[in-house]
């Protein structure tokens, strides 16, 4: 019976499966952040140097650390130069900045790739930052994003507008989740925001006028609906309860 059986599944068809496609992932623009390419307006022979103003900042800056460690300051350097150069990290500012610190240029390079807060590409004359990780997200943010896109001429999270007046970008938390939906330009936080107030906010700007930064709802720092329940006074210095022996 063993063998009757066998030789039945022997002589059945063999079934094949279908094989499975290979799919690949395009590389992505991301990849940019992390590979320097020269171009016309990025490469080692464009000239750069702090200005006097900046050098002496710079030298403060450096004179914080150790001489053995001043290495450290590479960081506040950098974000000096993407400062005086319009808003983006070139290579000359990452190589300027190596050599003022006596540093190998790729220690330099690894610092401006890895942290975001460094643009590899020139930006807009208003850099626009808009939050959509969870807090932000679950108030409206899109609803935001989808508005300041909208109302600078229908770019994309990424580009400038074609006058160079303004670039927008999703970012992740910018640390003001307490009065979410919010955005940055620049350097000024715009909080409690709706489409409404984002349009009002972007307008200001095209007018070239700087709208108040802060929470735009009214309130003044992050109290809630009811107003403040904690720190409704002044809070007490160090040594104000103490006894007098020990003041």
């Amino acid at each position: 019976m063993f063998a009757v059986r066998l030789a039945k599944q022997l002589s059945r068809p063999v079934q094949r499966t279908a094989a499975r496609k290979v799919s690949s992932t395009p590389a992505r623009k991301s990849d940019a952040l992390f590979v320097h390419r020269d171009t016309s307006y990025n490469n080692p022979k464009i000239h750069f140097e702090f200005n006097a103003e900046n050098l002496k900042r710079a030298q403060e800056i450096i004179a914080r650390y150790p001489p053995q460690y001043k290495k450290a300051a590479v960081i506040p350097l950098l974000d000096l130069g993407q400062r005086q150069n319009k808003g983006w990290t070139s290579i000359s500012v990452m190589n300027y900045v190596a050599n003022l610190l006596e540093m190998p240029p790729m220690r330099v390079y690894e610092v401006a790739t890895f942290y975001t807060m460094f643009n590899r590409e020139p930006i807009g004359e208003h850099f626009v930052q808009v939050c959509t990780t969870t807090p932000c997200m679950l108030r409206g943010a899109y609803d935001i994003l989808d508005t300041v896109c909208k109302d600078l001429g229908g770019i994309k999270p990424g580009e400038t507008t074609k006058d160079g007046k303004f670039t927008v970008i999703e970012v992740e938390c910018q640390g003001a989740c307490s009065n979410a939906p919010m955005l940055v330009v620049g350097d000024d936080f715009y909080e409690d925001l709706t489409p409404q107030l984002t349009t009002k906010i972007l307008d200001a700007f095209k007018k070239g006028e700087r709208p108040k930064p802060g929470p735009q709802s009214g309130r003044h720092t992050s109290e809630n609906s009811a107003g403040l329940t904690a720190l409704t006074e002044k809070p007490y210095g160090p040594g104000e309860h103490c006894t007098p022996e020990f003041q």
